[in-house]
């Protein structure tokens, strides 16, 4: 008897170790375990804000008569712009560009030979940012006038853009996250095990297009700028322990 005792006390340490060795063994490989998840959300939104663009030009062998009628464009601009209830704070012009031109010659035998000077070509930039979509919508549409009046003015799409971007970038963002743990606790629970703390976090490509369009998404982000119904997209990749 005295001597199956030591051997009882053996064998129970050995069962023992067993049992804590397994413990241990298990909760090593459960902290080894991640659930690696990816949150999307997205949101439908208006332009608050829209920037038009048109350029006009001048051309004439005298650098003062271009100079003199390139001005003259101008002022009618401005006009035609106070005209259209478009203030001086939302207008920008840009400053002159010269440019000499000049056209080819050739000799009998086809060889290019001195040009002709053919006179200064002067071009100057118009641009309207303003938070009154409508009213500069029918601006640019309106623009033919100055066409009628003689100016060389070309008018370019409107560009839209929203101005509060980043709160809306935030709030994306928040609620990817929550759609990620979403994601992970539901594959949590149908493996039996319990979600944990976050391993890593990764933001995606933010991207912007427009409302009911096919635009892809590209690899450096998409910034929609011609519509002004958008869609702002944002993924989140986070990466969860188990336990």
């Amino acid at each position: 008897m005295k001597s199956s005792f030591p051997n009882l006390i053996i064998g129970l340490a050995i069962v023992i170790a067993s049992i804590l060795f397994a413990n241990a063994y298990k909760y090593k490989f459960k902290s080894s375990e991640i659930i690696s998840v990816t949150g999307i959300a997205e949101k439908n939104f208006t332009s608050d804000l829209i920037v038009w663009k048109a350029s006009f030009e001048r051309k004439t062998l005298l650098l003062k008569d271009a100079y003199t009628l390139i001005k003259k464009d101008e002022d009618e601009i401005r006009a035609y712009l106070k005209t259209k209830n478009v203030t001086p704070s939302e207008t920008a012009f840009s400053s002159i560009t010269i440019t000499k031109e000049f056209s080819d010659n050739f000799d009998a035998k086809g060889n290019k030979i001195n040009p002709t000077f053919t006179g200064y070509k002067l071009s100057e930039d118009v641009s309207v940012e303003s938070q009154q979509i409508d009213k500069i919508e029918k601006v640019s549409r309106e623009v033919t006038q100055l066409v009628e009046n003689g100016i060389e003015i070309n008018s370019y799409e409107p560009s839209y853009y929203y101005t509060k971007l980043s709160d809306l970038k935030i709030d994306l963002l928040a609620k990817a996250s929550a759609d990620a743990k979403k994601r992970a606790e539901t594959i949590a629970e149908n493996s039996g095990s319990s979600l944990g703390k976050i391993r890593s976090a990764a933001m995606g490509v933010f991207q912007i297009t427009g409302q009911n369009s096919n635009e892809a998404y590209s690899e450096g982000g998409t910034f929609n700028t011609s519509s002004i119904n958008k869609k702002a997209t944002i993924t989140i990749r986070i990466e969860y322990g188990v336990k």
